[in-house]
């Protein structure tokens, strides 16, 4: 783990890989809910960090957490989120290509797996969802879009993600969800937040 001080009151950590990051936000989380973390405003986990804000001695902190025994991530506790799709998207045959099998077949891989919020950005409500096995990474697409639909669930290099709504981007889109991601009237907001479990269970199947 690597410290950076950032500012007067924020605390930047990085780690060497993602699986090291969710286990010290999980250890962060816990600590903090357990009144044994040091008062902090804000806990924001990235790909390969972890930033603390609102620290009153981000020194002292550093110097604390590099003492500690941070346990593996164990992947079955937290809540589940179920998320129903419907394999329809425009991308299916090609991530189907790549995957080397037919289109029907994508969904069965992508609901065989348990996946977990690593962080969120892009837009309010997108989690990036991490646990689908590297043999069925996929590229961003050479071009993006301009617009993709709300709900279009999406592929890109390890993560899958769902877009809360319509925006320009370019990961593989290979179903759609009636699930709303983002909902400022409801509390919270955001469905996927990070840490939590997540499941996709294909509609009619």
């Amino acid at each position: 783990m690597r410290a950076l001080e950032v500012g007067e009151r924020a605390l930047l950590l990085e780690f060497d890989g993602g699986e090291e990051t969710r286990a010290f936000h999980a250890e962060l989380l816990r600590r903090r809910a357990a009144g044994l973390l040091p008062a902090v405003r804000e806990v924001v986990p990235a790909a390969r960090t972890v930033l603390l804000d609102g620290v009153a001695d981000p020194g002292r902190l550093a110097a604390e957490a590099a003492g500690w025994e941070v346990p593996p991530l164990d992947a079955r506790t937290g809540p589940v989120v179920e998320v129903p799709v419907r394999y329809d998207g425009p991308d299916l045959a090609e991530v189907a290509a790549l995957w080397g099998v037919a289109p029907a077949e994508v969904g069965r891989v992508h609901t065989a797996v348990e996946y977990r919020v690593a962080f969120c950005g892009f837009a309010p409500g997108f989690g990036y969802l991490t646990g689908l096995p590297e043999r069925y990474g996929v590229p961003r697409r050479a071009t993006p879009r301009t617009a993709v639909p709300a709900g279009s669930v999406a592929l890109a290099g390890p993560y899958t993600g769902v877009y809360p709504r319509s925006s320009p981007g370019g990961w593989q889109l290979v179903g759609t969800t009636r699930a709303v991601l983002w909902d400022p009237a409801r509390e919270p907001a955001a469905l996927l937040s990070p840490g939590l479990r997540v499941r996709f269970v294909e509609e009619g199947a």
